[in-house]
């Protein structure tokens, strides 16, 4: 090969290679817990340890263990780097040459250890614990040898972060710390204060004394830096502390972006602002951008098949039983109760599904979804299963639970901002119903209605100004809701019965007290009953006074059962609003802790809870049968059910197993639904944006101010 044509496979290589090195570098903007040597940068991306020459460039990974790790710090001398590592299970300080090679442990302790910093003679290491705080809501500070061995606890009652100065004698540090916290322009008594602590005479001094936040102190020299939101913008920045004039100044003004976890080095303070890196020269006080270059193959991206199965969040059974909608990692699954293929019915890892809910034609299903950029009801096609139409245009909203009308053309829900909804599929139109005044996220997840049996009434229970629930009912035909309890006793749970005589309900109205031996005062537990209201003055109430009669069987002409039959089923449900509660009949259920009302004809299904201060543990899941007046035990251990539509089976919820039994007495768990084989194939990167544009929306459903602060959500999102 000639000289010229040396020359040119030379240049054909270097472009090859530069071309392979760009390709496969990453733009990387999460780059956090940086430090700063003589010659080098470290910091943790993707939850392993990374070095960069400090002027920036190619990064070389130093560690990629299964947990992470965090607040890499490099020795006096540069030469090694001690952090938090999870290698096995636990959060303990570790040390590796800052050039790579084996991690040896230094700490052993149960409880996790942060790493802070090194001593300036390089020999020991100052991290933070709870390990003898007695609850694992603070910190102490420790040292220990950077070789391993005892640990010694500092005279300091409470720590979190913290450096010595180069004589080990003066501590700055932080008692309490809202870093990890998300929180901004917070001005509270949780707002950390730095203070000066001398190890010999056990001196303190806060030396900032102000509302604002103050954080991370780092010496150098007899000048201390810090983190501080005091100035006009509210921003972290890096202020300076200088202990001959007890004066603070600000050195750096970022307006838009905090800077986090700075660190301290021979001439600079590494830290990051919007997930870049910066350097501060200590000398003129002046930063720049460090331009990091993060060389991987990006297999954390790869698509991949990963199970759901620990990932389940709502679960429906199908109206005969025979399957179940299971809703895990935003998919829905199509489950059998036994045997059979398990579908993914939505595919999609770039938007999530929520609230699956089987008509009860067996149809259509209906959930919510972020596919369109805002959460929107679809109906899917059963039949087809790819056929699937967006219902609404909302703009913006978080909504839960959704429950079908008996006829298949009507879903009822409640929304985050406490709003009780309607939507007429046919009409394709939203019908407000109500509004709550006191449900919180725990309360809406929770928020059950009931339709009666013509679809012409629904029913729910909601709080009133004094906090007791009352209970609703709203008309299809005139849009009117009616009150149907005052706000005397707590009444909620309201369910209809399928033969249309009936209003089922809990009601707090058994009064047996007990008295305090600690606080001279009563308590009242075990206060709810188990009651029916008969719909209309003419209907006699559920259990009629007791005559045994002889039956005198009269003869019916033939088709007379189906006339019958024709008659019952498009029976029309009538309500007596006027003195609804005169009409009630406390059932004889001992009162107690019950949840989740349900009913079939002739039966009233429940789920009891250990009365309190009974010693009992264990749910037991009920019915009240009116023909023999009495209770019946379904099943027990259970913690949830879910009775289908046509009133036959239970879909029954313990110890994260499902199963579906029917509506008898004496049922066991010994069939599950085969949810521990849900497979989905997880797209990473689009997951990762659906999450995130989803936790951006959430925060603007649920913030308490619609104006947001003045702060331009839209633009937070951008950034």
């Amino acid at each position: 090969m000639n000289k010229k044509n040396m020359i040119l496979f030379g240049l054909v290589l270097i472009l090859f290679i530069s071309y392979t090195t760009l390709y496969s570098q990453v733009n990387a903007r999460m780059l956090r817990y940086p430090d700063v040597s003589e010659t080098h940068i470290c910091f943790v991306y993707a939850g392993d340890i990374w070095v960069v020459a400090k002027q920036g460039g190619l990064t070389h990974r130093l560690s990629s263990p299964k947990g992470e790790e965090s607040f890499p710090r490099f020795s006096p001398d540069g030469q090694y780097i001690a952090f938090t590592g999870n290698y096995d299970g636990n959060e303990d300080i570790y040390v590796l040459p800052f050039m790579g090679g084996e991690p040896q442990r230094v700490t052993y302790h149960g409880l996790s250890d942060r790493m802070l910093d090194w001593f300036s003679d390089g020999q020991k290491i100052l991290y933070a614990s709870s390990r003898e705080s007695g609850r694992m809501r603070y910190n102490q500070f420790y040292s220990i040898s950077s070789k391993g061995g005892f640990s010694e606890k500092l005279p300091v009652p409470y720590g979190e972060f913290g450096m010595l100065a180069e004589d080990n004698k003066t501590l700055a540090y932080t008692p309490i710390t809202r870093d990890f916290r998300t929180w901004k322009r917070y001005r509270g008594g949780m707002a950390p204060d730095i203070w000066l602590f001398d190890l010999e005479t056990l001196e303190s001094k806060n030396i900032t004394q102000s509302n604002a936040n103050e954080t991370q102190p780092m010496w150098h020299g007899n000048k201390l830096y810090f983190l501080s939101d005091r100035g006009d913008n509210k921003r972290y920045n890096i202020w300076v502390y200088d202990r001959v004039s007890e004066e603070s100044k600000q050195i750096t003004h970022f307006k838009e972006y905090d800077i986090h976890f700075p660190a301290i080095g021979p001439q600079d303070i590494v830290f990051e602002a919007g997930g870049t890196l910066y350097l501060l020269d200590l000398n003129t006080e002046q930063h720049k951008e460090i331009n990091v270059e993060i060389v991987t193959d990006n297999s954390t991206k790869k698509a991949r098949i990963e199970n759901a199965s620990s990932r389940i969040s709502n679960a429906f059974i199908s109206p005969d039983g025979q399957r179940v909608l299971i809703e895990a990692r935003g998919e829905i699954f199509s489950v059998p109760k036994e045997n059979g293929v398990i579908k993914n019915l939505t595919q999609s890892s770039g938007s999530a599904q929520r609230y699956p809910a089987w008509s009860p034609d067996g149809k259509k299903i209906a959930f919510w979804s972020d596919h369109t950029g805002e959460y929107q009801l679809i109906i899917k096609d059963i039949a087809t299963e790819n056929k699937e139409e967006v219902m609404t245009s909302y703009d913006k909203g978080f909504y839960y639970h959704l429950f079908w009308s008996p006829d298949s053309k009507k879903l009822a829900f409640v929304t985050c901002h406490q709003e009780i909804k309607i939507f007429d599929l046919e009409q394709k139109k939203t019908l407000d119903v109500d509004k709550g005044l006191w449900m919180t996220h725990g309360v809406l997840e929770n928020f059950k209605v009931d339709w009666s049996s013509d679809s012409q009434w629904m029913t729910y229970s909601r709080g009133l100004e004094n906090r007791h629930d009352a209970v609703f009912v709203y008309n299809i035909e005139t849009n009117q809701k009616y009150q149907l309890t005052t706000d005397y006793y707590n009444n909620s749970t309201p369910v209809f019965d399928p033969e249309g005589k009936y209003l089922y309900m809990f009601s707090n109205r058994t009064f047996s007290p007990v008295y305090s031996d600690l606080d001279n005062s009563f308590v009242y537990p075990n206060t709810t009953n188990v009651v029916a209201v008969a719909l209309t003055e003419d209907i006699e109430t559920p259990l009629p006074p007791q005559n045994d009669e002889v039956e005198i069987k009269e003869e019916k002409e033939e088709g007379e059962d189906k006339k019958e039959e024709e008659n019952k089923e498009e029976k029309k449900v009538e309500i007596t609003i006027e003195n609804f509660e005169y009409r009630m009949t406390q059932l004889p259920i001992q009162a107690g802790n019950y949840s989740n009302l349900s009913a079939v004809p002739g039966k009233i299904i429940y789920l009891q809870h250990p009365r309190s201060g009974s010693g009992e543990r264990t749910n037991e899941l009920k019915y009240f049968d009116f023909k023999d007046r009495e209770e019946k035990t379904i099943t027990q251990g259970v913690s949830g059910y879910m009775l289908s539509s046509d009133g036959k089976n239970l879909l029954v919820y313990a110890k994260g197993k499902f199963s579906v039994i029917p509506v008898s007495p004496n049922q066991k768990m010994e069939k599950f639904v085969p949810t521990e084989t849900l497979e989905m194939t997880v797209d990473p990167p689009k997951e990762w944006t659906q999450i995130f544009t989803d936790a951006w929306r959430i925060v603007r459903d649920y913030f308490y101010d619609p104006n947001m602060h003045g702060v331009d959500w839209a633009q937070v999102k951008e950034q």
